[in-house]
């Protein structure tokens, strides 16, 4: 077992050699992309300890196309540290060593994700679920985000990369950001199938699971945030993947007064919107325990 006092922690002579993983821009004001925090260690859902591999949470993190790889490649992946890259010999892409894959949500979304407060986290996190967090503020299915592509570009041009072994569970947030920037229905469905489609290549043993896009009800101005929540809802039903519709949350649950800027919660949004998303995975039957899997 390694050693557990950081969730991610980088390898000494990948930091001598000086090579980073990529920076992210700060994502427009009216979008999905709320300011995270500057800091490079935090806790997980579930409390613990970690330290991200890029850094400050929602720093790119996913995986590319088997480009060269500048980093140390082990013989035997157990023994790398936390946070390390790992060539992956079955795909040829770098992938990160995460401690606890068994039980290790892979989590793809935008600024409602991104925080460590974030209550999809915090919903994961009450599921039993640690969060390793791919994506960035200000993307989504078809947007984009200065150096960051939208999430099916940054997977396969390697702007972020996903972990090593086999999780139990890989969860697709997101949408506020497409619906913000005009993004047709063909183009979401298009890209979302995409993603879909990689990802289960990726981890043909994970369960899979979609949260829409939070919003307030169709009755409430919830306008084309609401349709595309309604629109993912059709696309993981196509492909048998449970969801999460949060397309009326913010109404129904009387959580408009949380907001903290239009699109984005305070930390009391974020808490209660993680109990409610951590309720609604225990009616799904959602938890680390009944989905766990080895690396």
């Amino acid at each position: 077992m390694r050693n557990a006092s950081a969730r991610y922690r980088f390898v000494a002579p990948i930091i001598a050699a000086g090579v980073l993983l990529g920076g992210c821009g700060q994502a427009p004001s009216q979008s999905d992309a709320a300011s995270a925090p500057g800091v490079s260690a935090g806790q997980d859902a579930r409390g613990k300890a970690f330290r991200t591999p890029a850094g400050a949470p929602g720093e790119p993190v996913a995986s590319g196309q088997g480009t060269r790889s500048q980093f140390l490649t082990g013989p035997d992946p157990d023994s790398l540290p936390e946070g390390s890259l790992y060539r992956n010999p079955a795909n040829g892409r770098d992938e990160v060593i995460v401690e606890d894959i068994r039980h290790t949500a892979v989590l793809i979304g935008d600024s409602q994700s991104e925080p460590l407060t974030a209550w999809t986290r915090q919903g994961l996190g009450k599921a039993g679920y640690g969060v390793f967090f791919c994506g960035l503020g200000g993307t989504g299915f078809v947007a984009a985000n200065g150096k960051t592509g939208n999430y099916i570009d940054a997977l396969q041009r390697g702007d972020w990369k996903l972990p090593y072994g086999s999780p139990p569970l890989v969860v697709i947030q997101g949408g506020g950001n497409d619906a913000t920037r005009g993004a047709t229905d063909a183009q979401i469905v298009a890209n979302a199938e995409r993603l879909i489609a990689s990802l289960r290549q990726r981890y043909p043993g994970s369960k899979f699971l979609m949260i829409g896009t939070l919003a307030r009800g169709a009755n409430y101005g919830g306008g084309r945030r609401t349709q595309v929540d309604a629109l993912l809802g059709t696309i993981a039903d196509k492909h048998d993947i449970p969801f999460v519709s949060v397309g009326d949350w913010l109404s129904r649950y009387n959580l408009t007064r949380l907001l903290a800027d239009g699109l984005h919660m305070t930390d009391e949004g974020n808490n209660a919107l993680g109990v409610l998303l951590g309720q609604r995975l225990q009616q799904m039957g959602i938890r680390a325990e009944a989905t766990a899997a080895s690396r």
